[in-house]
């Protein structure tokens, strides 16, 4: 990426997001992060504007929004280990500290990863604190290790279950992701 493209907010995000060349390639200079969005949905590339949304929103609330979906995903009855890496994710939203942090990753590797909530609660430990035991030296996670794994749980929670489905499920947990960054007033009217 060359030029003002590469000074765009939406081309920052792309830049560590991972996105697919098909949706590096609708990336234009005066494109702002929510149209960016949109395109991306309209395009039907629902699992790259999962990722932009991912590396976009504040650690915190990406957790947040991964937990929304893995928990709709779970239904209304989930499996007891699905149920506990979604009450330790909660916990780590509500309080996020190292010790939380260490649960929900636990809960989440219980629930297995390949899990929205897993997903969810590793996103949750990923998020601060250190990787290394609570009795070594402090590990600190990559900068975007968050991100990855919220990805990873929304899109599990879009396709994990009626996968015909997947295309209505993706517009409504971006459409909760954008939601956030409009309340956060991520990207000013605009701008």
């Amino acid at each position: 990426m060359g030029g003002a493209i590469a000074n765009s907010k939406a081309a920052a995000i792309c830049s560590v997001a991972e996105l697919d060349d098909e949706a590096v390639a609708l990336l234009r200079a005066d494109i702002q992060p929510p149209d960016y969005i949109a395109l991306l949905v309209e395009k039907g590339l629902f699992p790259d504007a999962v990722r932009f949304l991912a590396h976009a929103l504040p650690k915190r609330e990406a957790v947040w929004w991964s937990w929304v979906c893995a928990r709709r995903a779970a239904g209304d009855n989930p499996p007891p280990k699905i149920k506990t890496a979604l009450q330790a994710t909660e916990k780590w939203i509500a309080q996020p500290n190292d010790d939380n942090g260490r649960a929900a990753h636990a809960a989440a590797e219980e629930a297995q990863f390949s899990t929205p909530a897993g997903c969810a609660g590793l996103a949750a430990f990923f998020s601060g604190g250190s990787l290394a035991p609570p009795d070594l030296p402090p590990v600190p996670p990559g900068e975007f290790l968050f991100a990855k794994a919220v990805a990873g749980a929304v899109i599990f929670a879009a396709v994990s279950s009626e996968p015909i489905k997947a295309p209505e499920k993706f517009r409504q947990f971006i459409a909760q992701g954008v939601d956030v960054t409009i309340r956060l007033k991520l990207w000013p009217q605009g701008k």
